[in-house]
C-alpha cells in the first residue's frame, strides 16, 4: 500500500505538482489526428495535465495547441475563427498562430507594436501515425519523441476512449497481467483451447509467480507458471515512463510490434486511454458515442457509470463465453467498469498487495522516486531524452524450468526486429 502522502504525490498532475512536473518532461499523445481532419477546421477543446487548451489545424495543415483563455481578456479561444494560418478570438479580433505568437491585433491603433509583446501559451505538436503528440515541458527545443514501435509501424490503428478516473488506475489496469484470465475470460475453461498453446496454460493455471526488474525506461516483469513437463509459460510485459503499458498480448515475440497503451492524464480525475494496436477486430470493438464539444466530450464510451457499464446480470448468471464471468460487454468496458469502481482517485492506503502485485509496487516506486529526484535535485526523469529506451517488446514464451528469463529473452524484447512467431510447445 501507499501512504496518503505518496498517493497524492503520484496521482496529482497539475502544473507545479511533483508528478505534473515530471509528466511535462515527456511527450504526451494528447489527441488523435482524426479529431482535426481539415485545415481551417473547427477548433477542439483539449484537457491535458489539468490545463484547458484549444487545438486547431491551421491553413498550412500545422497543428496548434494553445491556452483556451485569450491573453487579452480571457475569452475562450474555442469560439475563435480558424482562418489564414491562425486562430482569431472573436471578442476583439486578436489572432494567434500555432506557436502562440500574436500576429494581428486589429482593435489597437495601426501604429501600435503591442502585438509583438503578447504571446499565448502554446505547446509544440508532432503528428505520427494517427496520434498528435504534445510537449508541455521546459526544454526548447523539446526532446525527440520516444521510439515506440507501435506508433512508428505501418498497419497500426490509434484509438482512444475516456476514463472518468485518475490516470494511475488506468495504467495499473494495463500492467496488471494477472487479471486477464478472470476479468476477461473467467468463464472460459482451458479445454476451449488447443493443448500446448499459450492460451491453454493461461487458463489452466490462473495464478503465476512474478519476477520484476528495472529497465532504463521503466520496469519489465515476467509472470511464469507450469506448462508442459520441464517447461514454464512466461508472460513478459513492460511499463515505460511515465504513462505507457505494454501487455503480453498477441502471441509470442514475433515480427509484429507489441500493442501499447498510454494512460494520458487529462486532469487528476479524467484520463484519455490511447491504444496503438494492429488488430483490426479490437480496433472496431470500441463502442463510442459521438464526440461533443465539451471538455469531457471526446471518445466517450456508451457504457458509463450511469448505466452500470451495460452490466447484464442474466449473462453473468449463465457464466458462458467471453463476457459471462462479469456480465459486462467487452474487455474495454470490463476494464473501465472495474477501475471506475475504485473511485475517482483510488485510496491506496487500504490495499493489501500480494506477490502478484509486485509489478505494480515496482512501477509506483519508480514513478515516486523519479518525481522526488526531479523536485529535490533536478534529476532528469528516466527516458525523457532517450527515445531509444522505448525500443522494447512484450510477449509470451515457453522456457525450460529454471531458465534465466532475463538472459533468454534479451534479444526477443528488442523492437524493430523481424522474427518468426511462436505459440505451441
Amino acid at each position: 500500500m501507499l501512504t496518503n502522502e505518496e498517493n497524492e504525490l503520484i496521482c496529482r498532475v497539475g502544473a507545479g505538482t511533483p508528478m505534473g512536473n515530471l509528466m511535462r518532461h515527456y511527450w504526451m499523445p494528447g489527441m488523435l489526428s482524426s479529431e482535426l481532419p481539415h485545415a481551417d477546421g473547427e477548433p477542439v477543446r483539449v484537457l491535458l495535465l489539468g490545463e484547458r487548451l484549444v487545438a486547431f489545424r491551421d491553413s498550412n495543415g500545422k497543428v496548434g495547441m494553445m491556452q483556451d483563455a485569450c491573453p487579452h481578456r480571457g475569452a475562450s479561444m474555442f469560439f475563435g475563427r480558424n482562418e489564414e494560418a491562425g486562430l482569431r478570438c472573436v471578442y476583439h479580433g486578436w489572432k494567434f498562430d500555432a506557436t502562440g505568437a500574436c500576429i494581428d491585433m486589429p482593435n489597437e491603433p495601426a501604429e501600435s507594436n503591442f502585438k509583438h509583446k503578447i504571446h499565448a501559451t502554446a505547446y509544440p505538436c508532432v503528428e505520427r501515425n494517427g496520434a498528435i503528440w504534445t510537449y508541455m515541458g521546459p526544454d526548447n527545443p523539446p526532446p525527440p519523441l520516444p521510439d515506440i514501435e507501435a506508433n512508428m509501424s505501418e498497419g497500426h490503428h490509434t484509438l482512444a476512449i475516456e476514463h472518468d478516473h485518475n490516470w494511475l488506475q488506468v495504467l495499473e489496469g494495463t500492467i496488471d497481467t494477472i487479471h486477464a484470465p478472470y476479468l476477461h475470460s473467467g468463464s472460459i475453461p482451458s479445454t476451449n483451447y488447443q493443448e500446448g498453446t499459450f492460451e491453454y496454460y493461461h487458463h489452466l493455471t490462473r495464478t503465476a509467480r512474478f519476477e520484476v526488474m528495472d529497465t532504463p525506461a521503466g520496469v519489465c516483469y515476467g509472470a511464469h507458471r507450469d506448462a508442459a513437463p520441464g517447461m514454464e509459460y512466461w508472460r513478459i510485459a513492460q511499463f515505460m515512463m511515465p504513462i505507457f503499458g505494454m501487455s503480453p498480448t498477441g502471441g509470442g515475440f514475433g515480427g509484429v510490434p507489441s500493442s501499447l497503451t498510454a494512460a494520458v492524464p487529462m486532469d487528476d480525475e479524467n484520463t484519455l486511454y490511447v491504444h496503438f494496436i494492429t488488430d483490426r477486430a479490437t480496433a472496431e470493438s470500441y463502442d463510442l458515442a459521438p464526440n461533443t464539444t465539451g471538455w469531457n466530450g471526446r471518445f466517450r464510451g456508451r457504457a458509463q457509470p450511469s448505466n452500470d457499464f451495460l452490466l447484464d446480470r442474466a449473462v453473468q448468471k449463465r457464466n458462458q463465453g467471453r463476457d459471462g464471468y462479469t456480465g459486462l460487454p467487452g474487455a474495454r468496458n470490463q476494464d473501465r467498469a472495474i477501475t471506475s469502481s475504485m473511485g475517482t482517485i483510488a485510496n491506496r492506503t487500504i490495499e493489501h498487495l500480494g506477490q502478484t502485485d509486485s509489478q505494480l509496487i515496482r512501477t509506483r516506486r519508480r514513478l515516486i522516486q523519479a518525481a522526488r529526484a526531479l523536485a529535490e535535485s533536478g534529476t532528469l526523469p528516466p527516458g525523457a531524452h532517450n527515445p531509444e529506451y522505448y525500443r522494447v517488446r512484450s510477449g509470451e514464451i515457453f522456457l525450460p524450468k529454471g531458465a534465466d528469463w532475463v538472459k533468454d529473452t534479451e534479444e526477443l524484447r528488442k523492437a524493430f526486429v523481424d522474427r518468426p512467431k511462436a505459440g505451441v510447445s
